[in-house]
């Protein structure tokens, strides 16, 4: 038993969760029990979103330092108002705006790779760069008119069994098949290589220019399934959906357990920091607690989390 505490204890992933755990059991003490469960089902409805963007940020993330999506809410809210002026309403055309909607977010993917890797411009200024274009896209196409989405969409967005949203169980299979692709595929294992140390990944003749270009492709990705989703979420795309989810989707990551120096992604981290973050700011709402308190608060946590996560000894 004691050895099995220990191996969980060595694993970044754990602090996550432990600090989620502690959160809700502050939360519903001060409650006396009440809503604990509603809390926990908020928690898995609303921070589904983050785990789906922070699983395409996490791979960015691991492909090595300097690494990362910005033009993340901007593809997000491309994707779900395309997707919701295909669809018009009509069930009938509910695929033609899924594939309208991820085709779109996959060419988003596309520019930010040909401005890093051919106009060798740093990622993080190439996707904060293509994020302004891809949302002045959308306020074009879209003209502010919010249009609802056709109703499966939306009963597959906030439906729930048993308290368990069903989004969240999709998004637990991506995750799992995330996991699988990185420990057991060529791609998933380059992703890491790539990370620790690229010229050796090219030197051991790994294709590291096609990961990395598929890495960016698989975050953009992401970012429009979750734009869709949380269209049908929250009844119809909006210009500013995508706002909460810059800072966010690197949070999770990082909180998670996931190397920002690259070479090592945490899947199972993503779910206990989303799930962290979302409780502790409904917790710091019923305590009270006024928005200059709730953030410096917040920050005092989340970084607490990450020095206890990142306290695993590594060599390299």
């Amino acid at each position: 038993m004691n050895a099995v505490i220990k191996r969980l204890g060595d694993q970044p992933w754990i602090w996550s969760f432990l600090a989620a755990t502690a959160v809700w059991l502050m939360t519903i003490a001060f409650t006396g029990g009440q809503g604990a469960g509603e809390i926990l089902t908020s928690a898995l409805s609303f921070g589904t979103f983050t785990i789906i963007v922070g699983l395409g940020q996490m791979m960015v993330i691991t492909t090595g330092p300097g690494n990362v999506d910005l033009s993340i809410p901007a593809t997000m809210t491309l994707s779900g108002v395309i997707a919701m002026k295909v669809m018009d309403t009509d069930s009938a055309n509910m695929l033609l705006g899924i594939v309208a909607a991820l085709s779109a977010s996959l060419v988003v993917g596309v520019a930010n790779y040909i401005l890093i890797r051919l106009l060798r411009i740093p990622p993080i200024i190439a996707t904060l760069s293509s994020s302004f274009l891809v949302l002045s896209t959308a306020i074009s196409y879209g003209r502010g008119i919010r249009i609802k989405p056709p109703v499966p969409l939306a009963d597959f967005a906030t439906v729930r069994y048993a308290g368990v949203p069903v989004v969240a169980v999709a998004v637990l299979g991506l995750s799992i098949l995330l996991a699988l692709v990185l420990k057991r595929t060529i791609y998933g294992r380059t992703v890491l290589a790539i990370g620790q140390n690229e010229r050796a990944a090219w030197l051991a003749g790994l294709k590291v220019k096609s990961v990395r270009f598929a890495t960016y492709l698989l975050s953009a990705l992401f970012a429009g399934i979750c734009g869709i989703l949380q269209s049908g979420f929250s009844g119809g795309a909006a210009l500013n959906m995508g706002d909460d989810f810059l800072l966010a989707s690197i949070a999770v990551v990082v909180i998670g357990g996931t190397s920002v120096a690259g070479g090592k992604a945490n899947v199972p981290g993503i779910w206990g920091a989303a799930l962290f973050m979302y409780l502790l700011v409904t917790m710091l709402n019923i305590f009270g607690a006024s928005p200059g308190v709730r953030l410096i608060l917040t920050g005092v946590m989340i970084i607490s989390v990450i020095t206890l996560a990142g306290g695993e000894k590594t060599s390299r």
